[in-house]
């Protein structure tokens, strides 16, 4: 059995992952896009505040009061990849990642729930 500590230390060791995350409603096509960077929790945040019925996006939270949870596909759609380089920095790969994801996805206005063009948690 491995101890407390050991968890502990494992967690803390466990190199964060960046990237884009997505909350699709699979009964209208409507898409909450977020991105972080550390991917570890965010997902798992948006899912507990829907079940509590407190999420701060008022529209998805009475979809997903409407439809159901299992009309949602939580998913990590793309993660930055790391460099080898001195000038590699992880916010700015993360912010190229966001902007093509937004160009891409379009989750504002009709086809999505993000109300703020920020969707870095």
């Amino acid at each position: 059995m491995t101890s407390r500590s050991e968890l502990k230390r494992q967690f803390k060791e466990t190199p964060k992952r960046a990237g884009v995350f997505t909350i699709t409603n699979t009964k209208n096509g409507k898409v909450f896009l977020g991105s972080s960077l550390n991917l570890h929790g965010p997902l798992e945040k948006h899912r507990f505040m829907l079940k509590l019925g407190g999420h701060f996006v008022g529209e998805l939270q009475r979809d997903w009061q409407r439809f159901g949870p299992d009309a949602f596909a939580f998913a990590i759609v793309e993660e930055v990849t790391p460099k080898n380089d001195e000038d590699f920095r992880m916010e700015t790969a993360l912010a190229e990642l966001e902007a093509r994801w937004v160009e891409k996805v379009s989750p504002f206005g009709e086809g999505g729930y993000n109300v703020d063009r920020n969707i870095r948690e």
